[in-house]
């Protein structure tokens, strides 16, 4: 069984800061593709940026220059920087992963979402 977890969501204030975390645990042999998500009320999940095993990254044009993707392969743990928030930001986040199990089998996975929220 494998299981995603994430932390680092909260409140706070225009023009600052969070780091998101997502951490794979469980019967884990490897992770390859590595994506954050996020969905408001009412909306779509919408992709956000995605990093893939070799290090290769790519990047919504909306968040592109404030938002920063980077993982520890070592720790299984997917990371977002998320600066200068702006009040179109607030959204559960969600991390997605594709993890092996063994040599032969690959799965996906959902994180269970963390809130962040932007005070004017």
């Amino acid at each position: 069984q494998v299981h995603l977890v994430e932390a680092g969501g909260g409140l706070v204030q225009a023009g600052g800061a969070l780091r998101l975390s997502c951490a794979a645990t469980g019967n884990v042999f490897k992770v390859n593709d590595m994506h954050w998500y996020r969905q408001s009320p009412g909306k779509e999940r919408d992709l956000v940026a995605s990093s893939a095993r070799d290090g290769s990254t790519t990047y919504a044009d909306s968040i592109k220059g404030r938002f920063t993707i980077s993982r520890d392969n070592a720790k299984n743990t997917l990371y977002l920087q998320i600066n200068s928030l702006q009040t179109e930001d607030p959204a559960v986040y969600y991390c997605h992963e594709d993890v092996q199990v063994n040599r032969n089998y690959e799965f996906n996975y959902w994180g269970q979402g963390t809130q962040v929220t932007v005070s004017s």
